[in-house]
């Protein structure tokens, strides 16, 4: 828990980004439910997704064991939360907030 566990990046343009990412890193792309997921050439590597048809980002997101908890601690701390806690239809809870700087970042806990 608290490390980062994923990295998404926004596009509008799912094969430009295939093409970008493809090509400077040798990403391969699998359509998932929500996400293109990412693979990289390196094993070890966070996994990672394409938000096709979000606005335009880059972020890593941590991993941790209270969404609404880490909200609220954010919050309390001088940052923001941009995107309340939210569950998806496979049961994943995420957010993202702002640290009080205004960088964005992830959170999310693992399904149940």
């Amino acid at each position: 828990m608290n490390g980062i566990g994923w990295f998404q990046i926004g596009v509008s343009d799912a094969q430009a980004a295939h093409r970008f990412y493809g090509d400077l890193f040798g990403w391969t792309f699998a359509e998932d439910e929500a996400y293109q997921m990412i693979t990289t050439p390196d094993e070890q590597s966070i996994k990672g997704g394409l938000a096709v048809g979000q606005p335009a980002h880059a972020v890593f997101c941590v991993v941790v064991e209270d969404v609404p908890g880490v909200c609220g601690r954010a919050e309390a701390a001088g940052g923001k939360v941009l995107v309340p806690p939210t569950t998806s239809e496979d049961g994943l809870v995420f957010a993202n907030i702002t640290d009080p700087e205004g960088n964005h970042f992830g959170i999310f806990q693992p399904r149940a």
